[in-house]
């Protein structure tokens, strides 16, 4: 085998069907498409919910703001290994185990303290006076979030889309955790469970579930790369 002999060469000849054998023998396809389900909607609301609060939290006033924001962004400190025990148990009360919407609002939780920590930061550089003049003109705060705010947050917005797509996508403990039919494996689980016989391991087969798994990024991250790049740099230096 190839990779026993030099394991940091380029391979000799490509052999594109693994990724065909891996696809349909592999259950690739069952994966993949588990993984869209749990990833799109995820994005969708966290994309939508961070955006809100982070409005909100950066133009609004109200009792209590300051406390409930710093609140949020606790979700820093806590890693996902130190509630995932009291996690499985609460969806489990709730019948969300062995549930892709289980999946998706375990991972919307986990993702929302960032992205609100994430858009605040961008709106909190928006002049205050596009708000207040929004409010003379008679805009309600939802309508100056979704007709002003929101088209000059497109950058932040795309850069999270891009940050939360990567982390839904590759998010392997709480599938591990809240997924038990072989049906319902995301794709990082699909991987973990592609192997060879007890004691071998299918390095040709493994090394093709790797490109199924990260060619989807690759194509976001392209797609996304100048506005996510325009995201992250955003507020670093005033004019």
């Amino acid at each position: 085998m190839e990779i026993s002999e030099n394991p940091f060469s380029l391979p000799k000849k490509l052999h594109i069907e693994n990724i065909s054998e891996v696809w349909y023998k592999g259950h690739f396809n069952i994966y993949f498409t588990n993984s869209l389900i749990v990833t799109i909607p995820n994005v969708i609301l966290v994309v939508f919910l961070s955006s809100i609060a982070g409005f909100a939290f950066s133009k609004m006033k109200f009792i209590g703001r300051d406390i409930l924001f710093y609140m949020f962004i606790l979700g820093f400190t806590i890693p996902v290994q130190a509630i995932i025990i009291s996690l499985f148990y609460d969806f489990q009360n709730y019948g969300l185990i062995n549930k892709l919407s289980g999946l998706i609002l375990a991972e919307t939780g986990i993702g929302l303290p960032f992205g609100i920590f994430l858009m605040r930061s961008f709106f909190m550089n928006l002049p205050n006076e596009i708000y207040d003049a929004a409010k003379i003109d008679g805009c309600s705060n939802f309508r100056a979030f979704y007709s002003i705010f929101l088209p000059l947050a497109k950058p932040a917005v795309l850069s999270l889309v891009v940050f939360q797509t990567i982390w839904s996508w590759n998010e392997f403990l709480l599938a591990l955790l809240l997924i038990q039919s072989e049906n319902l494996r995301t794709i990082p689980l699909g991987l973990m469970f592609l192997k060879g016989g007890r004691y071998t391991l299918n390095y040709s087969q493994i090394a093709a579930g790797i490109t199924v798994v990260s060619l989807p990024l690759i194509i976001v991250y392209l797609i996304f790369q100048r506005t996510f790049i325009e995201g992250i740099t955003a507020g670093a230096v005033k004019g």
